[in-house]
């Protein structure tokens, strides 16, 4: 049986060492026809890299006041009228012979009829169709426009940001999420027995989007600078945490998620899953779970592996906590260099891209060291970093 061995980084598929890389004093092994899946080998590196008028619905336009009468020609409009009193001549004269005083009481009265046409015409006509479909259109453009400036001057403030992080580039913007989600499925040669009941496992999002994804493992180092400049540059990532490491300093992470990154499980405590009996995995991934819903309020649907190594029953473990979904990676970044698992050693659309929280202590930097190589990778081969969550 081929058995990587605990804390081991070799990529075992089919039961055949793909490739092996010794990091972080992890050993390899292993015998033909084991079910290990998953793991930080299958990696290349590739070195350093640096009017005043109603109107009707049926285009009406106005009344008139004359001879004493006024029409409202507003169609759905009763017609309004000045009756000529054809009472006695004493109340005719009464009205235009009163002077100054009389003359004003027809003022009034014209007055009157005027507002109650307009009335008429702009309420109960309204404007008609064209021009509401006039002013929808102005306003959709003013919203366009809107949105427009506003991503203009997102981009401003991000320019601003990679010249104070000292990225040599500014990051691309990701477009928007997609309206439809693309469909997944576990990527050959890292299926499980009756895979199709289980939580699928993958290394790429399918799209044709020029997207990668960012994630973090573990939570062993908690740079205060690394949170500063993610939120100033605006790059989504989703981070994967394991309680033993992170417990220390909750509210770190919770600084994280209150700017929009997803906690995602990554067992309790970093142990080598085909290693433990489903109970144990059980134990390590439902316990993780409950951890993260009772410190950050919400459980986890992603979880991924230690080692990126799994069997059938840590699959089953996952699904029975409440895992949706099963994500590894298809590159790794680390300070100094990007690792890849295909064989061209290039990023391909809806890659994902494994880092650690780490530091001076295990690499030769820090964790914003680790983002200016990553991110300049990632520009210069003309790709933008997307939030994983939008396309799951």
């Amino acid at each position: 049986m081929l058995a990587a061995q605990p804390g081991g980084d070799g990529q075992l598929l089919g039961g055949v060492v793909v490739a092996e890389r010794v990091e972080e004093g992890a050993a390899l092994g292993g015998e033909e026809g084991g079910e290990v899946f998953g793991g930080h080998g299958s990696i290349v590196g590739d070195g350093p890299a640096p009017a005043g008028v109603g109107q009707s619905k049926e285009g009406g336009t106005a009344f008139a006041v004359s001879s004493g009468e006024s029409v409202c020609r507003v169609p759905g409009c009763a017609a309004m009228q000045l009756v000529r009193q054809k009472g006695n001549k004493s109340q005719q004269g009464h009205r235009y012979a009163a002077g100054p005083r009389g003359r004003f009481g027809v003022a009034v009265a014209a007055l009157l009829v005027a507002a109650l046409g307009t009335a008429c015409g702009s309420g109960d006509a309204g404007p008609d169709k064209a021009a509401k479909e006039k002013a929808a259109k102005a306003a959709g453009a003013a919203g366009a426009l809107g949105a427009a400036e506003k991503a203009k001057a997102a981009q401003q403030a991000r320019v601003v940001a990679a010249k104070k992080w000292g990225l040599r580039k500014t990051p691309l913007a990701a477009p928007p999420a997609p309206k439809e989600k693309p469909h997944i499925t576990t990527r050959d040669g890292f299926e499980v027995e009756d895979q199709e009941e289980y939580p699928n496992v993958f290394t790429t999002i399918p799209t044709e989007d020029k997207v990668v994804f960012l994630t973090i493992d573990d939570g062993s180092e908690k740079d205060p600078e690394f949170l500063k400049m993610m939120q100033e540059l605006k790059i989504p990532y989703t981070a994967f945490l394991s309680d033993y490491v992170v417990r220390d300093n909750y509210p770190y992470f919770k600084q994280m998620q209150a700017a929009g990154v997803t906690l995602n499980n990554h067992t309790l405590n970093h142990r080598y899953m085909p290693g433990l009996s489903y109970e144990q995995q059980r134990e390590e991934i439902c316990g993780q779970q409950d951890t993260i819903q009772k410190q950050f309020g919400k459980r986890p649907t992603l979880f991924r592996p230690p080692y990126g190594n799994y069997n059938q029953d840590t699959l089953r473990a996952a699904k029975s906590c409440g895992i949706k979904a099963v994500p590894l990676w298809n590159a790794e970044a680390f300070t100094n260099r990007m690792d890849y698992r295909e064989w061209d050693r290039d990023l391909h659309p809806g890659d994902i891209i494994l880092t650690h929280f780490r530091g001076k202590e295990d690499w030769k930097g820090t964790m914003p060291d680790m983002i200016r190589h990553v991110m300049k990778t990632v520009t210069d081969k003309g790709y933008a970093v997307a939030r994983l969550e939008d396309y799951l």
